[in-house]
């Protein structure tokens, strides 16, 4: 099948970029959590890892605010209705983690007692005092959601692999323009 629909410029930028981002920002977790002690290194890559945070959170409003004024192309592969109802899932909880993650990382991180400045320029508003009684559940569930994302983001990557090598059906070729 071939699909001409495709989605906007705009929408394809904004999902790789966040995409990529989201990536980055889950291996860069990996790496600094590993990172025995207290080092420059690490306090460097926490505050690199804070802002693709805050850089994702931002896209994620530009990318709604874009998705509401902009309705995206109608899905054409011939695909199972539990296929259909599983993807809508997925994107809704992929949209609703690319706020939560940032956010729970956030207050976790105004839990522990430690700012976040954006660029190491702009301070964000601290919006809770430290406290040490919710940092460990704040951290538990920034940790949960970034676990969850990443299933997610496998389970969305290998379906559009599913429907680009198997089912041929042009599915992956509206969100990667030099598909045809």
């Amino acid at each position: 099948m071939n699909l001409t629909a495709r989605y906007t410029r705009t929408a394809i930028l904004l999902h790789w970029l966040i995409a990529l981002l989201i990536i980055a920002g889950f291996i860069l977790g990996l790496v600094m959590t590993d990172i025995p002690g207290l080092t420059m290194t690490k306090l460097k890559y926490y505050s690199w890892h804070k802002w693709i945070g805050v850089t994702v959170f931002m896209l994620a409003i530009v990318r709604v605010a874009w998705r509401s004024t902009h309705t995206p192309p109608p899905t054409q592969a011939l695909m199972p209705v539990w296929q259909e109802k599983a993807a809508l899932v997925t994107h809704w909880l992929l949209y609703f983690l690319i706020f939560a993650v940032p956010l729970s990382g956030y207050f976790y991180s105004l839990a522990a007692g430690v700012p976040v400045v954006y660029f190491g320029v702009i301070p964000l508003p601290s919006l809770i005092d430290k406290n040490e009684a919710i940092k460990g559940t704040l951290q538990l569930l920034h940790v949960t959601l970034n676990y969850t994302m990443a299933g997610l983001v496998g389970v969305h990557s290998l379906a559009a692999l599913k429907h680009q090598f198997f089912d041929r059906d042009g599915t992956l070729a509206r969100m990667l323009p030099f598909l045809k």
